[in-house]
């Protein structure tokens, strides 16, 4: 049954319906909220939200995937999260109000083909489509750069990630068939095409975090307390992207093990994304598989925010002919591999066998291609 139907057997008849995929990140990762590079793509999986406005002042939400309607008014909604689904829709209904720009109550009915917890910004997706729908029905507006803000607000005010803003910047802007560098700290971005015999999957390891429960929080504190130190000591830092290695080993000391180790591996990144950048752009793709198996090291020895399963399935796909690289994505704890290849054959399947073997975990492969940003449909009999 269509979204549009099933909003029809349970409400009235949809305004419309907005979609926003996830996203995989190639490399880049916990980068964006110490104002350093990204390099994401869309994801052919999304989330859409069927939307009518409401004269009582009442958001009236159901979710597929939950089976469960929640309602509260515009007026007394609950100012703290509830450890609920309901909280990203919350944040994101604050933030509207918090502008003055949500001036009407919906019925809201979501489905999503992404899995959550898998490390591919179901939550982004879940925000930038909401908010969509909720400023349409309002009949307001804003840039994709303030959506995209506004949806990183809901999540780190509200519902406690304190992310950046890669998630949402990607959901709204993607483009097919390319990447998006962008610079978390100019909030600037190009797009950088992909080669025509570059294929990227994404295997899902099956474990699934919470990164509201701390650890995520922990690490982006860490970066800010080594930024306060750094500039104690006279740096002229405005982020840790501006941060030359040089200029960190001379300050091991001031910052300490810990702290030295978080620093590194985000500053080693940045020029990792840029080198990865410069060998998609001159079709040299051999020169990612060491800056992928870099990325790797470094975010489960320095950062430590990988898992024994993504370190697992990282070396079984590094292990595979053919394999141009393998890494975590996403914030870690669980999740999912990134996988790019040249010819993937049987490759996704060779993968997953030796996987399931080692980690009894079932797990799940996809081949994806990158896909465009967040959209309105129209409202046809195929919705």
């Amino acid at each position: 049954m269509s979204i549009v139907a099933k909003f029809r057997e349970r409400f009235a008849a949809p305004a419309g319906v907005w979609r926003a995929p996830g996203r995989v990140n190639l490399i880049g990762e916990h980068t964006d909220y110490t104002g350093g590079l990204v390099l994401p793509i869309a994801l052919p999986w999304e989330t859409q939200v069927a939307a009518a406005a409401r004269a009582d002042g009442t958001l009236r939400v159901f979710a597929e995937a939950y089976q469960e309607t929640v309602e509260f008014s515009l007026s007394t909604m609950p100012e703290q999260r509830q450890g609920h689904w309901s909280d990203y829709v919350l944040g994101v209904a604050h933030q509207l109000r918090r502008r003055k720009m949500l001036s009407t109550g919906a019925d809201l009915l979501i489905e999503s083909t992404l899995p959550p917890g898998a490390g591919l910004s179901s939550s982004a997706a879940l925000e930038v489509a909401v908010a969509s729908a909720l400023l349409s029905l309002s009949e307001e507006t804003l840039s994709n750069l303030e959506l995209a803000k506004l949806c990183q607000e809901a999540e780190a005010g509200f519902v406690g990630t304190a992310c950046g803003i890669m998630d949402m910047f990607v959901s709204i802007t993607a483009r097919e068939r390319h990447a998006t560098l962008i610079d978390c700290q100019q909030l600037t971005s190009r797009f950088v095409p992909l080669p025509e015999d570059l294929t990227i999957l994404v295997v899902d390891t099956g474990v699934r975090h919470q990164l509201a429960s701390g650890e995520y929080n922990q690490r982006r504190a860490s970066c800010e307390e080594g930024l306060r130190r750094l500039r104690a000591e006279g740096l002229a830092l405005v982020a840790l992207a501006d941060l030359p290695l040089a200029d960190l080993e001379r300050h091991e000391a001031v910052l300490g093990t810990l702290l030295y180790r978080r620093l590194r591996h985000v500053v080693s990144e940045n020029a990792r994304v840029r080198a990865t950048v410069a060998a998609l752009e001159a079709g040299n793709l051999d020169a990612l598989r060491p800056l992928f198996a870099q990325s790797q090291a470094s975010l489960r020895d320095d950062y430590e925010v990988s898992c024994p399963e993504l370190d697992l399935l990282c070396e079984i796909a590094t292990n595979q002919p053919g394999v141009l690289g393998a890494r975590m994505t996403g914030g870690g704890f669980g999740g999912s591999v990134v996988v790019l290849t040249r010819s993937p054959g049987g490759l996704g399947d060779a993968i997953l066998k030796a996987y399931r073997e080692s980690a009894g975990l079932p797990g799940s492969v996809l081949e994806v291609v990158a896909s465009p940003g967040a959209s309105r449909l129209p409202l046809t009999a195929k919705n």
